[in-house]
């Protein structure tokens, strides 16, 4: 099932090795979702504040969380998962998911059940490389006008052609070419496959395939810019629930409910005031005195302090394939050695920041009794545990019996639980003669930073869309994987 003996997992690029650590207990970033239904995007923990301390605002829904979006495009160069969340409300597409409960009862997505979002239907050929969709009528975007099938096309146009991360994630689902979407008529689009692909359908739900009012974006591009991919970092043309009212990186996001969404029920709240504030005991404050009405991005031992007082609602949402992994870049040395990878597989305390960093709420994906997997199902634990001794070996057998100097780095965006795996890593490291000067990088330039490929160790997470071990696997294994994230 992988790299014999220093098993692969949940990584964003194809140059890598990863070494799991767990799966934790998640809500998703989406507040349209989770408003109404469900959501997609982002890890965390949610706390909402008493009744009583939002009663004076009515119509607005304040919101604070560790990291906030760096662009308004889905499809842009760096790109932060924040960002997904805003996507999802405020731009719509062809598909959505529905929703089911998750172990704690908690509703969640469901992404094998696909819904209605701009089209109200769909049509599936027999041999299955066909797929006619329907769009409704009555459709709108945030200037008025209507959302067409040229729309539509001109969007499905760019995820394929824009490269990196958006072009990739389509072609998890055999669409890879501008001449596969075909406009039959204003209300009718055609995508044509390659191949029967059970990926197809569910892709164009996810945040990437986003629906651009085209008129708008075609007005901003320029002949080296023609998908007007530094106006739309910026600025938003779209349909969805929500229009950003105010957007100031790092900072806040201010949605206005768009009164005239279709593709949906309504949002209850009028306005959500999104602030980043990265210090966690600042954000816990602001809760307990009733400033914010929820805080996104709880920490774990926050989570279970304020869930013990009984006064502010702590809820968590497991996210089926969101993992928190250890990360080896194969391509450059002492990790292009096999062995080394094995070693600091071996090193990681996984009990420790399973105790320590996450306060015990999440899934173990470690400690596996064997390293042969009995079913395809996905995600499952793998069979590296903490064994120091065994790592010391392997240093010696890869030719480092004094141990290396490297870096380990973490994003500052998610440092609530980033920061202490990788101080317990560092620890670990250091006692079979790894020395790793830690390096921390601000969320808004973390996407960035992967996409060079040049960080040699690190701590991340990672949550794929539609939970499938094929889609994992072509994600972490595709040879020609030119993705930046």
């Amino acid at each position: 099932m992988a790299d014999v003996g220093a098993m692969a997992c949940l990584l964003l690029t194809p140059c890598r090795h990863s070494t799991i650590l767990l799966q934790g207990e998640h809500i998703m970033g989406c507040l349209k979702r989770l408003l109404l239904t469900t959501a997609l995007a982002v890890c965390a923990c949610l706390a909402f504040a008493p009744p009583a301390a939002a009663a004076s605002r009515t119509d607005t829904f304040v919101i604070v969380r560790e990291m906030g979006p760096n662009s308004l495009d889905i499809m842009g160069v760096g790109t932060n998962r924040p960002a997904y969340g805003l996507s999802w409300n405020v731009y719509d597409r062809l598909v959505t998911y529905g929703k089911k409960l998750g172990p704690g009862g908690q509703p969640m997505y469901d992404y094998k059940r696909i819904e209605p979002e701009l089209a109200e239907r769909w049509e599936m050929s027999e041999d299955g490389k066909v797929i006619t969709l329907y769009l409704r009528k009555d459709a709108v975007f945030h200037d008025g006008t209507p959302v067409t099938a040229h729309d539509v096309k001109w969007s499905l146009d760019r995820s394929v052609s824009v490269g990196g991360f958006p072009t990739f994630q389509m072609s998890t689902g055999s669409m890879t070419k501008p001449e596969q979407f075909t406009v039959v008529d204003d209300y009718t689009i055609r995508v044509t496959l390659p191949r029967r692909d059970k990926l197809a359908l569910p892709n164009l739900g996810t945040p990437v395939p986003a629906i651009i009012n085209s008129k708008v974006a075609k007005a901003h591009a320029t002949e080296k810019d023609p998908w007007a991919m530094e106006w739309l970092k910026n600025h938003e043309a779209g349909s969805g629930a929500y229009v950003v009212g105010e957007y100031k990186p790092g900072v806040e996001v201010v949605y206005r409910r768009f009164d005239k969404w279709k593709s949906g029920k309504l949002p209850t709240v009028r306005t959500v005031v999104e602030r980043t504030v990265p210090s966690a005991a600042t954000r816990r404050a602001m809760l307990e005195k009733g400033d914010v009405d929820m805080s996104f991005d709880l920490s774990p031992k926050d989570a279970a302090d304020l869930a013990k007082g009984g006064k502010i609602k702590v809820q968590g949402m497991p996210i089926e394939n969101c993992m928190w992994f250890v990360d080896m870049n194969v391509t450059k040395p002492p990790f292009d050695n096999l062995k080394v990878r094995q070693a600091v597989s071996y090193a990681v305390p996984y009990e420790a920041i399973f105790d320590a960093a996450t306060y015990q709420q999440a899934v173990k994906l470690f400690g596996a009794q064997s390293a042969t997997p009995a079913s395809a199902e996905w995600p499952q634990p793998y069979a590296f545990r903490t064994d120091l001794e065994k790592a010391k070996q392997l240093l010696v057998e890869a030719g480092f019996p004094d141990g290396f100097q490297t870096t380990l780095s973490y994003n500052l965006g998610t440092a609530t639980w980033g920061e202490p795996a990788a101080l317990l890593l560092q620890e670990n490291l250091k006692k079979i003669g790894i020395t790793a000067v830690i390096e921390k990088v601000p969320g808004a330039n973390w996407r960035t930073e992967m996409g060079k490929k040049s960080m040699p160790l690190l701590v991340d997470n990672m949550g794929g869309w539609l939970n499938y071990a094929d889609y994992f696997f072509y994600w972490n294994y595709h040879g020609s994987l030119q993705a930046v994230c």
